[in-house]
């Protein structure tokens, strides 16, 4: 299972939305040091936040820390459906009009045809899956965060 650590941003039945902190890969490369990248980086310019409806049955609030989890299994399903079939459909037209001996003008239709009805496709799965419990992130566990007081 995939984990990623956020905070509550908001409560409903059966599930919270998750406000998360998106990193780039930046502090474990070797040209952090000399790259524009890795600068912004430091900076805080690369980090942005994004928000995630995750299934919960624990009772939490806004604000609490929290560890979602996704299964690794279905974000390899979802990246080969969102990035591969798009693809194939497009290599797939433009293969069809070269056999039938089209010019390279409707070579171009032809995959550009195909690219857009593999996505289609793939934005016809997702809105039919949008509600799966079997497809959404689920809350793992809280973290308790113990407030420090005098020593």
């Amino acid at each position: 299972m995939i984990e990623e650590r956020g905070r509550v941003v908001g409560v409903e039945p059966g599930a919270v939305w998750v406000e998360t902190l998106r990193q780039s890969t930046c502090s474990s490369c070797a040209a952090n040091a000399g790259c524009g990248r890795g600068v912004l980086q430091r900076l805080g310019a690369g980090a942005s936040r994004g928000q995630v409806r995750a299934l919960c049955d624990l009772h939490l609030n806004m604000g609490d820390s929290v560890v979602l989890g996704l299964r690794e299994d279905l974000l390899l399903k979802s990246a080969l459906m969102f990035y591969l079939l798009p693809l194939l459909g497009l290599l797939s037209g433009a293969l069809l009009a070269q056999c039938y001996g089209l010019s390279d003008s409707w070579l171009i239709v032809a995959g550009l045809a195909g690219f857009l009805a593999a996505w289609l496709l793939v934005r016809r799965h997702a809105r039919r899956h949008l509600d799966d419990p079997a497809s959404q992130p689920v809350v793992l566990r809280a973290l308790i965060t113990r407030a420090e007081g005098p020593a």
